[in-house]
């Protein structure tokens, strides 16, 4: 079923919906909640909470790409539910390490004259300046928290190589956003 299929059952209120989406896109949305969490559980229900935030977002909302939408979703819930959960035991995970790379951009991020709009135009734009690799090595990592050797594997790279990527990337990235009137 096409996504434009599965959005006109969403604005009909059709509970077909949720399962051609879960048919569709589960197993990617779970693995992207997986990759966060590295718990099945958690994982699970970030999923059945993505299912209900996208039955409520649809109508009004109504997403060009309904994969990408639910990703976004279900990266934000997972992102949430791993705060909460190590909000008082800061452990060694894959997230923790992604936000310790991005360090600045990150800690300025929570500071309260961030303009969140201005900043999602400006990656936007940014991601779509920079070469396709460094693009695709750049979302694994801090968009879907992939650790460096699954990337590796996944784009034909060395860890070395891929660790060299992401801190050009990251240099680069923290100019532009300078460039931009952040104060990073």
């Amino acid at each position: 079923m096409q996504d434009s299929e599965i959005i006109a059952l969403y604005n009909e209120r059709n509970e077909a919906a949720i399962k051609e989406t879960d048919a569709k896109y589960g197993g990617y949305a779970f693995s992207v909640a997986n990759n966060i969490l590295c718990n099945r559980e958690d994982s699970e229900e970030c999923l059945n909470d993505a299912y209900l935030a996208v039955w409520n977002s649809i109508p009004p909302q109504n997403p060009q790409s309904l994969k990408l939408f639910l990703a976004k979703i279900v990266r934000n819930l997972s992102f949430n539910r791993y705060k909460a959960k190590t909000r008082y035991k800061r452990g060694g995970g894959e997230v923790e390490l992604a936000l310790d790379e991005l360090g600045e951009i990150a800690s300025y991020s929570e500071s309260a004259d961030f303009d969140r709009e201005k900043f999602s135009v400006c990656m936007n734009i940014f991601l779509r300046n920079i070469p396709a690799r460094e693009c695709n090595v750049f979302i694994r990592r801090y968009f879907y928290a992939q650790n460096i050797e699954s990337i590796a594997r996944k784009c034909g790279m060395k860890a070395d190589n891929v660790y060299a990527v992401l801190s050009r990337t990251r240099k680069k990235l923290k100019a532009y956003l300078q460039k931009e009137g952040f104060d990073l």
